[in-house]
C-alpha cells in the first residue's frame, strides 16, 4: 500500500481583467486555462471582464456563491495604473487574505524583473470557502504565478502541507 497520497482535481474558473483582451488574443487567460487543465484540475469557466470595480464584483461574487467553483484564478487588473482596480474590487469580498502569497509572487518576480515587482499588487484569499489568485496581466506573470507558487499549492500531493487538501476546513466555525 503507497503512502503516496491520491491527487484531488480541483474546479478552477479563469477570469481575465482587461478593457482590451478577446478570447482571440487573450494569453495570459488562455496559458492559465491550458497549464490548470494538464495539471489535471477541471475548467469550470472562463471569462473576460472589463477593469471596473463593479463589473468584477459581480462575476467574482457569482462565482464565490456556487459551490461548484474550488478556486478563481484571475489575471489582470493589478498595477499601479488608474484603471488597475482588481485589488480594489476583490478585497471587500475575501473572508481572509492570505498575504504570504503576494509576499512571495513579488519575491520570486524579482528574479524575472527586478524592483519593478514593486508594481505588482498580486494578492490571494478565500471567500465563501473560494480560494482566489489576482495575478498580474502579463503572461511571464502568469506562468510565474502558476507554476512557482499556485500549481504546487493547489496539488494535493505537496507536503508538507498544501491548499487542495484544506478546501472541507476553509467554512469551519
Amino acid at each position: 500500500m503507497s503512502n503516496q497520497a491520491e491527487f484531488q482535481p480541483l474546479n478552477i474558473a479563469v477570469l481575465t481583467i482587461s478593457d482590451t483582451r478577446t478570447e482571440e488574443n487573450d494569453k495570459s487567460g488562455q496559458i492559465l486555462q491550458t497549464a490548470l487543465i494538464e495539471a489535471g484540475h477541471q475548467l469550470v469557466a472562463k471569462q473576460i471582464v472589463a477593469d471596473d470595480i463593479y463589473q468584477m464584483r459581480a462575476l467574482f461574487s457569482t462565482w464565490i456563491a456556487d459551490s461548484k467553483t474550488q478556486v478563481i484564478i484571475s489575471t489582470g487588473g493589478t498595477g499601479v495604473t488608474g484603471r488597475d482596480s482588481t485589488p480594489e474590487a476583490i478585497t471587500p469580498l475575501l473572508d481572509k487574505t492570505i498575504e504570504g502569497f503576494g509576499e512571495l509572487f513579488r519575491h520570486i518576480s524579482l528574479a524575472d524583473i527586478g524592483a519593478s515587482t514593486i508594481q505588482s499588487r498580486a494578492l490571494a484569499g478565500i471567500a465563501n470557502g473560494t480560494l482566489v489568485f489576482c495575478l498580474p496581466g502579463s503572461t511571464g506573470a502568469c506562468k510565474t504565478g502558476w507554476s512557482d507558487i499556485i500549481k504546487k499549492q493547489l496539488d494535493s500531493r505537496t507536503k508538507p502541507c498544501n491548499f487542495a487538501t484544506m478546501f472541507p476546513r476553509f467554512l469551519e466555525k
